[in-house]
């Protein structure tokens, strides 16, 4: 409905909803992918302490693949690349990352891909009134975690000709991914109980926002429903001004309470509080991997690609996953260390496998993720595990694995 109705436009009703959700799965021809990278940053000197926001954006460098810096509540710095066909997306960004790691460790810093952090308190850094409030809304603990200590891998894809069959297999094939790349099983240096800490943090969060939106035969309204049922967070007033709804209150109670009506802005930006595992925006974001390791970013991204975008591929990885679909809460405290999982993650990476030279993947790339494939699929032990095993060792193993950015 944006771009088809001016922004100031009132919802009459929840058929006006159901317009903007059918906006957000428009078919399109093509492959392309974009990607955005979260990192969490640590001090290479003392990697217990915070690292000032400041500081490190006084270093970034000039970015020649294109890619937009941003920062998280927390300080955690997200590049995010230009979108491209896979091998250009993640020329592009690799680039961007390389030299960020090569700046930030010149000036005595680190990137950590690690999708919690494993060993610093939440502590805010950011205090723009949408994070005031946001703040406000999702409490503690899980709401400072999420917003401060959080970091991610979002694969961002083309819908396609029939966007409901990405739809599809992002969600099915989603406890199998979220078990394969798990990464963040320590918090404040002991471990949490997950595999990926950073999904429990999201169950704990409203779960009007975050649960998956329910499958269904036609999913712009089963968007359109969740929407509506959706609890408001916040509302945008004057400029900059945002007022947490503390009520419970849903967007459809707003629909029918005696106030002003809410416009197709007042909406738009509804949708972007709204935090499922995959979200439709006019693209399809696929939200629930941890990040890595920064030389294993681009593993991620490509089998997830590939098995999204390459039809035999999702049909071969599918019919391994599929009855295992409801298993999030599985892959999140187990990840591969559940056999069904890891069984289903080892047809999944093969044909990803298969597939990637087909959508013009580089023999490099082919062979970081046959390496990945063969450290932690095959042998069940996801990244989480070596995080584990780190924090179990002697000494500073795992404050160097931090700092050094030691070995993927």
């Amino acid at each position: 409905m944006t771009g088809l109705a001016a922004e100031d436009t009132p919802i009459r009703d929840a058929s006006d909803v159901e317009a903007f959700a059918q906006h957000c799965f428009p078919g399109a021809v093509g492959d392309q992918v974009g990607v955005e990278l979260e990192f969490l940053v640590f001090d290479r000197a003392a990697s217990e302490l915070q690292v000032p926001l400041a500081r490190t954006g006084d270093v970034l460098p000039r970015l020649s693949g294109g890619s937009r810096v941003t920062f998280e509540p927390g300080g955690q710095l997200e590049l995010s690349g230009p979108a491209g066909t896979l091998s250009e997306a993640i020329t592009l960004l690799r680039a961007d990352v390389d030299a960020t790691r090569e700046a930030l460790r010149n000036a005595g810093l680190a990137l950590a891909g690690v999708g919690l952090d494993p060993v610093r308190p939440a502590k805010r850094q950011l205090r723009l009134p949408r994070y005031d409030a946001m703040a406000e809304f999702l409490g503690t603990p899980y709401g400072s975690l999420m917003m401060c200590s959080t970091a991610s891998i979002q694969v961002n894809l083309d819908l396609g000709e029939k966007p409901w069959v990405r739809w599809e297999r992002a969600h099915l094939l989603g406890p199998v991914l979220v078990a394969a790349f798990a990464n963040s099983s320590l918090r404040e240096g002991v471990p949490c109980g997950w595999m990926s800490g950073r999904q429990e943090v999201w169950e704990n969060l409203d779960r009007t926002r975050t649960a998956p939106v329910p499958a269904t035969a036609d999913p712009a309204s089963a968007w359109a429903e969740y929407l509506l049922d959706a609890r408001l967070m916040l509302v945008r007033e004057d400029g900059e001004h945002y007022r947490p709804i503390r009520d419970g209150s849903t967007f459809r109670d707003w629909l029918s309470a005696p106030v002003r009506p809410p416009t197709v802005a007042d909406l738009a930006y509804h949708a972007t509080t709204i935090f499922p595992p995959v979200r439709p925006r006019g693209w399809l974001e696929i939200r629930y991997l941890d990040a890595q390791h920064p030389a294993n970013w681009p593993v991620c991204v490509a089998v997830t690609h590939a098995l999204m975008v390459d039809d035999r591929a999702a049909d071969t990885a599918l019919a391994a996953a599929e009855p295992y679909a409801g298993m999030w809460l599985e892959a999140a405290r187990c990840g591969l260390t559940e056999p069904r999982l890891r069984e289903a993650a080892d047809a999944c990476f093969r044909a990803a496998l298969e597939a990637l030279p087909r959508l013009g993947a580089t023999p490099e790339l082919v062979g970081e993720v046959a390496a990945f494939a063969d450290r932690h699929v095959t042998t069940g032990r996801p990244p989480a595990l070596d995080l584990l095993e780190l924090a179990k060792g002697p000494g500073r193993r795992l404050s160097d694995w931090l700092t050094e950015e030691g070995p993927a």
